[in-house]
């Protein structure tokens, strides 16, 4: 009876340990390779608003995090930096700056979703037609699928 408790407790605890394994190594493993630094400041030429993703954010740890330059073209938002790898990120632009992902939620209906971000160092994301980032404050990297603030910056 105990032997078989005892498999039962260990043998879940190693399935628990390998699924939380393979969520966080899943998109390391198939991540496409991001632009170089070269596409990033030829991306960042026109940029009409720029912002830095910091570390520090009281939303942000030590497995939820961004560093580096945020630019806001007309038609695109170019990132050189890196991001704290995880699935399903998106990218949301603000009507105001926020860190932490309980203040996101109370603003996200009057979010915008640009779009995915595929990439854990450096990307580029076209904005669809029909969204004006003068029209917003902040951009947030968001995980959708545990809704998990990763990290924001205020540029305006």
């Amino acid at each position: 009876m105990f032997r078989t408790l005892r498999s039962i407790i260990t043998h879940g605890i190693a399935l628990a340990l390998g699924f939380a394994l393979g969520v966080y190594l899943l998109p390391i493993l198939i991540e496409p390779d991001g632009p170089s630094d070269a596409e990033i400041v030829a991306a960042s030429q026109q940029a009409m608003f720029s912002a830095r993703f910091r570390r520090d954010l009281e939303g942000s740890d030590f497995l939820h995090w961004g560093e580096g330059q945020l630019s806001i073209t007309e038609g695109r938002v170019s990132f050189m930096g890196r991001l704290a790898p995880g699935p399903d990120y998106r990218l949301y632009l603000t009507p105001e700056f926020v860190q932490t992902g309980e203040a996101f939620e109370a603003i996200k209906a009057q979010s915008v979703q640009v779009g995915p971000i595929k990439t854990f160092e450096n990307f580029i994301v076209d904005i669809p037609p029909g969204i004006d980032p003068a029209d917003y404050r902040g951009a947030l990297v968001w995980c959708e699928s545990f809704a998990m603030f990763i990290t924001a910056a205020g540029y305006r």
